[in-house]
């Protein structure tokens, strides 16, 4: 059983009667506002490389040496 139009058309008129019309404009604008600060986010994201590229450096660490104490014994096999 699907929806027919006059459903849809129901559904509609009980929405706009419980929000009222000037509650859905305000909607629409909020969304439109997100969605433009959204786009303006995602530009300043994609110039900022571009700008600032990061360079990392590599320092040279000595390894230190083992001591015996910790120098790891051949593990025995199991037969069996």
């Amino acid at each position: 059983m699907g929806l027919s139009w006059s459903h849809i058309l129901i559904v509609l008129v009980l929405f706009v009667l419980l929000f009222g019309r000037g509650k859905i404009s305000e909607l629409m604008g909020d969304l439109a506002q997100g969605i433009k600060s959204f786009k303006k986010g995602m530009a300043e994201d994609d110039e900022a490389p571009a700008k600032d590229p990061k360079v990392i450096e590599h320092k040279t660490v000595k390894p230190a040496a083992k001591s015996a104490s910790r120098a790891k014994a051949p593990r025995k096999q199991k037969s069996g």
